[in-house]
């Protein structure tokens, strides 16, 4: 088995990118792809095979020549480079949870076995986080920055303390449905135990759900949001934004969306476009191992065996803001 081989299979597992704004996740993914495949078929083949023949030749006689053969160590050309081409023209990289092309932040992706991994990651329901800058006093179509506007509205009424009142009950409600979805009873112990130490997970796939948010930076027009959430879109913390301007009797767009943790990997995980090569993604799968084994094991463990005191779980659908 070649040097190129064995590397390939210590690949194998989950890193995690920096997506940077304006790019597809694809383009992305198939950057990384190309990389490593330029690097590993870099690293050679695997020697090619010796084969023994017979070569012919002549043996100069008293009176006349003659026919012999040789035996001779020949490398098979059936393993030549140029017979059997470059030795990985493509590798299995999945894409996580994904980002839209103006979003940026924290892209985790799996190499080879690290796709079951990828899979592991949905069923867990792990929480991620984002930094969402917003803008008040107009809406768009799209309720980005850059949509088309519809709308321009006054600002100089909204204060810090009416911001984080609209923050306060969005949080308060969504905490309920996560209770809900959680199968937990809403008055047990339990309940409590799991939501300080931050355990509660939905039971199967649900509607968007923040699990927390606060506002870190308010400079009108202005401000910043971080928000820790399960199952949501970069387009649905858009229009969450919007919604909060309309709560606050104004209009806001959301001008950036940054994800900065997704479940086990954080901004400091995440690889630079410079470092999307062979040895950077090596040692980033490498110490990731064992907390991504850790963080799955556990979480498989959540799921068959939820605990005592959960039940089916109400219906109920998370508030974006209040009445």
């Amino acid at each position: 088995m070649g040097s190129a081989a064995r590397v390939y299979r210590s690949l194998q597992g989950l890193f995690a990118v920096y997506k940077p704004p304006g790019v597809h996740w694809k383009l992305v993914r198939d950057t990384v792809e190309t990389n490593l495949i330029r690097d590993l078929n870099s690293l050679g083949s695997p020697a090619p095979r010796q084969a023994i023949r017979f070569l012919p030749g002549r043996s100069e006689g008293a009176d006349r020549s003659e026919l012999t053969l040789t035996a001779a160590r020949l490398p098979v050309l059936a393993d030549h480079p140029l017979v059997t081409g470059p030795q990985f023209e493509r590798l299995k990289v999945g894409a996580g949870h994904r980002l839209d092309v103006r979003s940026s932040g924290v892209f985790v992706l799996g190499v080879g076995h690290g796709n079951k991994m990828l899979t592991g990651m949905y069923s867990c329901h792990l929480t991620k986080e984002y930094t969402l800058q917003g803008l008040f006093g107009k809406a768009t179509d799209d309720f980005s920055d850059s949509g088309r506007l519809v709308e321009k509205t006054t600002f100089d009424h909204i204060t810090r303390d009416k911001l984080e009142k609209i923050l306060a009950v969005i949080q308060g409600t969504n905490q309920k449905a996560l209770l809900a979805f959680s199968g937990v009873d809403l008055k047990s112990q339990e309940a409590y135990e799991m939501a300080v130490k931050g355990l509660l997970r939905p039971l199967q796939k649900t509607p968007p759900v923040i699990t927390g948010v606060r506002c870190v930076r308010f400079a009108p027009p202005e401000f910043t949001l971080e928000i820790q959430c399960l199952n949501e879109t970069p387009q649905y913390l858009r229009k969450l934004i919007h919604e909060i301007g309309l709560e606050l009797r104004s209009a806001a767009v959301c001008s950036h969306v940054r994800r900065t943790r997704d479940g086990f990997f954080t901004l400091p995980d995440a690889l630079l476009r410079s470092h999307w090569d062979l040895h950077s993604v090596g040692e980033a799968v490498r110490q990731a191992g064992p907390r991504v084994r850790a963080a799955l094991s556990r979480g498989e463990a959540e799921e068959t065996d939820p605990g005592e005191g959960r039940g089916s779980g109400a219906e109920a659908e998370p508030r974006q803001g209040c009445s």
